[in-house]
């Protein structure tokens, strides 16, 4: 294995981190404040084709895998703007993969430009209230009447649905009885967010103020049939094509943020003099921080081991869930010993790694628990009976 970027790699994560040094901590902490999208941000990014990193060129991308789009997620993270500028550009990565993968000519040729210039936003809608991360047991439906389908349902926790034009959303088109397992019956959609229809509420939650999460109430949505992605039935074996990216997007991000939070908290402790000499010369000071450090570059390899895997069509299941466990731990210590690095200071927004550490905390939950991630791993990995 090649545990070092190309020269091609190294070149886009440069060129990335330079587009985001436009966007300071001024920035950022007017987001975090004030709430909304980091559209300056998005659209720097669109111009310099970043948010079709990993689409075919055929559609205006750059025909490049998830390595390179992990590469450019976190160096947007590392850069200093957290999860609020990877999360605004993740699920541009990720969901569309689902159309590339599945999605017919017509469907690619319609959906994936406009994804890709930056015209259009779109939102991941999976999750629902009452099921989490029981996903064969969700509830919205979609019921076939004639050419197209009408949409019933909830989903929450849908990250950009304030500023999106569209969204992926998974649906039962079959109820959950009257298929032989429980994977058949559910379908993909890439459809409109059409607010006759759909009502979006805003989550007040505890960080990542610019990427808005919400709950959908969706009411007798009308879809047309030319708006599925794949067979009918067979939509949780889409998703799987969205999951594994999204798991591996996260992870590098995380170490993102964990690096930007140890790169404040080391300056800090080498500025910093009490009794007469820099607090980094103390050994408590210098052996979390050096944890941390370690942490995050074991995290990483294994984020980039899960790309390299997802890249070369090789199942990748278990390290995609794997790095994202890992890396959200490793990042959420690096955070806290950030915050802890500069005392008081680490509570004031000034510094931006309390910002970090409020940030980082959606990660260590979600998309998936840390306890369903080892769960996974007990089952796939280690053969031990199913638990859940």
């Amino acid at each position: 294995m090649d545990f070092i970027f190309s020269d091609e790699q190294q070149a886009i994560r440069e060129a990335v981190l330079k587009t985001c040094a436009r966007f300071g901590d001024d920035y950022w902490t007017q987001r975090d404040r004030e709430g909304g999208f980091p559209e300056e941000l998005y659209q720097a990014l669109a111009q310099d084709g970043w948010l079709g990193i990993a689409m075919p060129k055929e559609f205006g991308g750059s025909g490049l895998g998830i390595t390179e789009g992990a590469i450019l997620v976190q160096a947007v993270n590392e850069a200093g703007a957290g999860l609020s500028g990877g999360s605004a550009i993740g699920g541009n990565i990720f969901a569309p993969n689902v159309i590339v993968v599945y999605g017919t000519d017509e469907q690619k040729q319609r959906i994936l430009p406009s994804l890709i210039r930056g015209e259009v936003r779109s939102a991941f809608a999976v999750t629902e209230p009452n099921t989490g991360l029981d996903t064969l047991k969700l509830r919205t439906r979609a019921v076939r009447d004639g050419d197209r389908y009408i949409l019933n349902g909830r989903k929450v926790w849908i990250s950009t649905a304030q500023v999106s034009q569209k969204m992926l959303i998974l649906a039962r088109t079959t109820p959950i009885d009257q298929v032989k397992r429980a994977t058949d019956g559910l379908s993909l959609f890439y459809t409109d967010i059409d607010r006759r229809y759909v009502t979006v509420r805003e989550i007040e939650k505890m960080g990542r103020k610019a990427v808005d999460s919400n709950e959908l109430f969706i009411d007798n949505l009308p879809i047309p049939v030319g708006d599925r992605i794949g067979e009918e039935g067979r939509g949780f074996h889409c998703i799987l094509h969205g999951l594994n990216p999204e798991r591996i997007l996260i992870a590098a991000g995380l170490v993102g943020i964990g690096r930007a939070a140890l790169k404040r908290a080391a300056a800090y402790a080498g500025q910093r003099v009490v009794f007469d000499r820099p607090i980094g010369m103390n050994q408590g000071v210098q052996h979390p921080l050096a944890e941390c450090w370690m942490e995050l570059e074991a995290a990483n390899l294994v984020a980039f081991k899960a790309a390299t895997l997802y890249d070369q069509g090789q199942p990748c299941g278990s390290y995609a869930n794997a790095a994202k466990y890992l890396a959200a731990q490793a990042a959420v210590k690096a955070c806290e010993t950030a915050v802890l690095t500069h005392g008081g200071f680490g509570y004031a927004k000034e510094y931006q790694v309390e910002r970090y550490l409020r940030e980082v905390l959606i990660h260590w939950i979600a998309p998936i628990s840390p306890q369903l991630v080892k769960c996974f791993i007990a089952e796939k990995e280690l053969g031990l009976p199913k638990s859940y």
